[in-house]
């Protein structure tokens, strides 16, 4: 069928229902919702036989939902309505919640119901059960929603009739806004404090007052062993700040200053540079190399063993990497490449493995330019430190999404596991990069060159069963987000018990041997640097723009062309 996607914004969620569909043979194109004219140009344009809506603000106009089968993705189960569906989940503490698939009417939420698919709601952050829980469902939902519309003899049953389940009365929520967010740090227990945090980790926080200043929180992890005076600011980790609560503590790691009338957008910034001159001294506090049992505390890094396995995982706010986390996950990794493991897994348990260089921090420097090729050069010091270990196994595991160098850096290790419901998005274009990361040598080893010039090209989203089909990964591992970490951990302790193993790390060093003398490491890291310096130092470059409307989230004056062509692809399986 012919698809038209209309969304506020080519989100994770509508990325990964884009790459679906398009794996099962639709042309799926996108538009994006800019006004109501241009969305019924595209209409006009596209002629689409269904459109499908993964993530809307705004309402359809009703002379395009009235004559074609508008299908509305709401994250909620069936009967809630309002705008703040899975803020209200966290804020309630619901332990189970669902994805409804409806098409749009005139009642906002309130149309025929196509799919209806129940989830879990783990204690996480809102923006991570977004992007798994929640993605997992509505991707069920709407492929099934499709195939229903496809068979033409599906009747979509109304909300309020015997046929929909019987418990599913309407409950229409209000907006979600700061009044329910603010924390009482004088009488507010750290769980209360958490949920608050978590609800809005990503957008849009918590906006509360920090020395003497209006700030929007974002993050929040329980401290279970620092402790102060309520509200007050008691020791800093990594770029993050600890604040006391009435009954312990929580890490909060990044913070938003609140936009002045007339001033531009501000984003988000680890807290520490985010304060800067404003934050009174504080003690550092390092986090544990392994975190004992029943502990609870934060740290963007971790690492654990068991047996010949080593667990070296990463979790980095947004999945970006600045020059300062990079450097501190290249000394974890030559720490956890001294221990006497065969196999070392990298990432995550959840959610992000990596997007490349921390755009944020970027934005903030003093020399954007500067920063910038000091995040690139760092990021590229930990790729190399993976490409030339041959004393043990590296795998990447991918609890979930990679994009630009953080699909890269995925790549550097021998073997690439990844969740079924991630999506990678291995291309630099969108943001007028040429690239690094040793991508010009391990993508085409992997893809070939063919395959690693459109992929670079296209700068389309790829699924997880489409990446393994072109030998960008190498395991899919269908499993829940709350267990991919147990899966990968069983399914690792595996090669580092087969006698096989140690002959196949000899041979790893050989391969790499033979790769140097045919083209040293460093010709591709000078090649591709030379690409990137040019562009960081170049004040004209699209670069700079574009960085600085992703940054502040500056919304586009159009559907990027391309999306607009959007996908065709039918063949679903074999050969690259």
């Amino acid at each position: 069928m012919d698809i038209l996607l209309v969304a506020s914004a080519f989100n994770s969620l509508t990325q990964r229902v884009f790459a679906e569909l398009g794996d099962r043979g639709h042309t799926v194109r996108v538009e994006l919702a800019l006004g109501d004219e241009a969305l019924r140009e595209a209409v006009r344009r596209t002629a689409p036989d269904l459109v499908v809506a993964p993530m809307l603000k705004t309402a359809i106009p009703a002379d395009i939902w009235s004559s074609h089968v508008c299908l509305i993705v709401h994250p909620g189960p069936l009967g809630d309505r309002g705008p703040s569906s899975l803020d209200w989940a966290v804020h309630t503490g619901a332990t189970d919640w669902g994805v409804t698939v409806l098409q749009a009417a005139r009642e906002m939420d309130g149309g025929d119901v196509w799919a209806t698919v129940p989830c879990p709601v783990p204690a996480v952050a809102k923006s991570d059960l977004y992007r798994n829980e929640i993605a997992d469902a509505a991707l069920e939902a709407v492929l099934l929603a499709v195939e229903r519309f496809a068979s033409g003899t599906y009747v979509p049953q109304p909300q309020d009739t015997p046929e929909t389940e019987p418990e599913a009365v309407a409950c229409v929520r209000p907006y979600f806004d700061q009044s329910l967010r603010r924390v009482d740090w004088t009488s507010d227990p750290t769980e209360t404090v958490v949920r608050k945090l978590r609800g809005a980790d990503s957008q849009p926080g918590v906006l509360d007052e920090l020395l003497e200043e209006e700030w929007y929180l974002h993050g929040g992890h329980a401290e279970d062993s620092l402790g102060g005076r309520p509200g007050e600011l008691i020791a800093t980790r990594y770029g993050a700040v600890c604040r006391a609560t009435v009954d312990g503590a929580v890490w909060i790691p990044e913070l938003r200053p609140r936009r002045k009338e007339g001033g531009p957008a501000t984003f988000k910034l680890p807290a520490v540079l985010a304060l800067g001159d404003r934050l009174p001294a504080l003690p550092e506090i390092a986090a544990p190399w392994e975190l004992p049992d029943g502990r609870r505390t934060w740290s963007d890094i971790r690492y654990r063993e068991a047996g010949a396995v080593g667990f070296l995982s990463f979790a980095f706010a947004g999945g970006a990497m600045s020059t300062e986390q990079c450097g501190r996950l290249l000394t974890a990794y030559r720490s956890a490449c001294s221990r006497p493991t065969s196999v070392l897994v990298l990432g995550g348990s959840r959610d992000f493995f990596s997007n490349g260089i921390h755009l944020n921090v970027i934005e903030a420097a003093d020399d954007p330019a500067r920063e910038s090729w000091e995040n690139i050069n760092a990021m590229d010091d930990l790729v190399e430190a993976l490409l030339t270990t041959t004393d043990r196994l590296l795998v990447s595991a991918l609890a979930g999404n990679a994009a630009a160098g953080g699909a890269m850096l995925a790549l550097a290790a021998d073997e690439v596991w990844c969740r079924s419901g991630a999506v990678l998005n291995p291309h630099y274009r969108l943001m007028g990069l040429y690239g690094s990361e040793y991508w010009t040598y391990t993508l085409p080893r992997r893809v070939g060159d063919e395959e690693a010039q459109r992929l670079t090209r296209r700068a389309l989203p790829v699924t997880a069963a489409r990446a393994h089909e072109i030998g960008l990964v190498d395991v899919v591992v269908d499993s829940t987000p709350q267990d991919f970490g147990a899966v990968v951990a069983d399914r690792a302790a595996r090669p580092a018990s087969a006698p096989a193993t140690r002959r196949r790390i000899g041979e790893k060093k050989a391969a790499r041997e033979r790769d140097e003398a045919v083209a040293p490491l460093s010709t591709y890291r000078e090649r591709e640097l030379a690409e990137m310096h040019s562009t960081f130092f170049d004040p004209g470059a699209p670069y700079h723009a574009l960085r600085a409307a992703f940054v502040r989230k500056t919304k586009p004056t159009s559907t990027p062309r391309h999306l607009k062509e959007g996908t065709s692809r039918v063949r679903t399986s074999g050969g690259a």
